[in-house]
């Protein structure tokens, strides 16, 4: 399983704001332990790096958007030093990535693309937020025993 198939994924997340709390530097992305919840489950490692290279570095809490404090990519990492809108690589997340995603807080799932060589192809579409909720009704169908 994991020793199979770990290396041939990736994470892309964007970081959509950066912010100081309590003395640390967070990066505050658009993906999170809905999307990689082992970091966050067994705190397991994934190297995160910056898609374009940043000069100068820095240590930051990589954390996602939802209001969880379990909600973390990474703890205290030292890596580059990144503004808002850079594009992040969480590396390292073929096993159990995308097995392991929920729509905990009405999160809809990533999309997954193979890459092979110069080729690329969406082979799981990213989830709608109507597909989402396309199994929950306001109308119940009362029944009696």
């Amino acid at each position: 399983g994991r020793f199979l198939v770990a290396e041939s994924g990736v994470l892309l997340t964007r970081v959509l704001y950066r912010k100081r709390s309590g003395g640390r530097e967070l990066l505050i992305t658009d993906a999170g332990m809905t999307d990689l919840l082992r970091p966050s489950h067994y705190d397991a490692y994934h190297r995160i790096c910056a898609v374009v290279h940043a000069p100068a570095q820095g240590t930051f809490d990589v954390v996602g958007p939802i209001c969880e404090s379990g909600d973390f990519l990474a703890i205290d990492r030292e890596m580059d030093d990144v503004e808002a809108g850079a594009l992040l690589c969480v590396c390292t997340t073929g096993a159990y990535g995308y097995s392991m995603a929920s729509n905990y807080n009405a999160r809809p799932r990533a999309a997954e693309v193979m890459i092979d060589g110069d080729r690329w192809a969406i082979i799981t579409a990213r989830e709608t937020y109507e597909q989402l909720v396309s199994r929950e009704t306001i109308t119940p169908q009362w029944r009696t025993t």
